[in-house]
């Protein structure tokens, strides 16, 4: 290329275009590796919460909060990466407004419904693909098909400006060097291929259970479900094909 740059201009180019090509694979690994950071996180919430907190655990056992095998619920992944967006893009479209109570209302705001939306999408994905609810606020007052609910909306809010005002600056620049080290990509790479069979073997298990209530006609309560497995010494192991 040195030699025929002016015979062949896209040779010369050629250092651009690889620059472009490795800030898109950057990219591609900062979503991943926030997806997996947040699905983790929110795993090992959602863990707590439903062991010293939530009604629908009156026994107060150790449950596997999430659809899949392994720990990590793809909601909350789903939605660091959309918070992470939303942080990114803030001083840009609200930097006018300084740093003061009217930006971190909107950004309440805005995060709050940002990360209902996702519930609600999710939710309705398994109810309608799988017949499966994988939680249930029917009991919460203002719920939507008992998906969504004022009260957790405003949760989503509040977790979201903690996310913002404490883990954002940090996980930036953590975000910041993981996608130039060495062994970034082979360790997302790693995750990600394990997620992928979980998923896999998850789906076939969600296909069975969408199965099974079609014959008795009804929605499977997941938490039920999974406390029947819990009672069963089958938190992480992998389930039989005979779910109910």
């Amino acid at each position: 290329c040195a030699v025929s740059a002016k015979a062949s201009p896209s040779c010369a180019a050629d250092p651009e275009r690889r620059d472009a090509l490795l800030t898109g694979f950057q990219t591609f690994l900062i979503l991943l590796y926030l997806f997996f950071f947040g699905s983790i996180a929110g795993w090992g919430l959602e863990l707590l919460f439903r062991r010293f907190i939530s009604r629908a655990n009156p026994d107060r056992q150790w449950l596997n909060p999430g659809f899949l095998i392994g720990p990590y619920l793809p909601l909350y992944g789903t939605g660091t990466v959309a918070l992470f967006a939303l942080s990114s893009i803030q001083e840009a479209v609200f930097g006018a407004l300084g740093h003061g109570i009217i930006l971190y209302g909107i950004l309440f705001f805005v995060m709050a419904l940002a990360m209902t939306v996702i519930e609600y999408i999710a939710g309705l994905i398994f109810i309608k693909g799988f017949h499966v609810k994988l939680w249930d606020y029917t009991g919460q007052w203002g719920n939507i098909q008992g998906i969504i609910c004022p009260k957790f909306t405003l949760i989503w809010g509040a977790l979201s400006i903690f996310y913002y005002l404490l883990l954002y600056p940090p996980l930036r620049r953590f975000v910041e060097w993981f996608v130039h080290h060495p062994l970034s990509s082979f360790s997302v790479g790693m995750i990600f291929g394990i997620f992928l069979i979980d998923c896999g073997y998850s789906m076939h298990l969600g296909t069975l259970l969408r199965r099974k209530a079609n014959e008795i006609d009804a929605i499977v309560d997941m938490q039920a479900f999974q406390r029947e497995r819990q009672k069963l010494g089958r938190f992480f192991q992998l389930p039989r094909y005979r779910p109910l």
